[in-house]
């Protein structure tokens, strides 16, 4: 079974996600902010990351760099899901080597898209 892990500082926005991906046959864990994702990503290898951008203390920018670091998330691929469609922030995003952006509120159809282009979904 494919797994997830859904990063947002807000509760309902990131049970949401993972509701939705249970939808799609995916096992989804919630982390409610980075200092929580920090800690689950140092034992725990999702196949994908569903990761917001504005979070307090350290943004979605700072924790996908420190993603990064840990050999194991290396290749995980990374969807960022953020309610900040401007222009600079898809740019900045773009350039982490993000999978895609998902804008705020996320679909079925859209998780779905981020799924099939990880190569994890049909």
């Amino acid at each position: 079974m494919t797994t997830a892990l859904v990063i947002d500082d807000h509760r309902e926005a990131a049970d949401t996600v993972c509701n939705m991906l249970e939808l799609l046959d995916v096992q989804a864990r919630a982390a409610y902010g980075p200092r929580e994702a920090m800690l689950i990503l140092k034992d725990y290898t999702p196949d994908i990351v569903f990761l917001d951008i504005n979070m307090p203390g350290v943004d979605g920018f700072e924790v996908m760099s420190y993603v990064r670091r840990f050999p194991h998330m290396e290749n995980v691929p990374v969807v960022f899901v953020t309610s900040d469609d401007q222009p600079e922030t898809i740019g900045r995003v773009r350039k982490t080597g993000a999978l895609l952006i998902i804008v705020k509120p996320a679909s079925i159809d859209s998780l779905e898209t981020a799924l099939r282009k990880a190569g994890l979904s049909n």
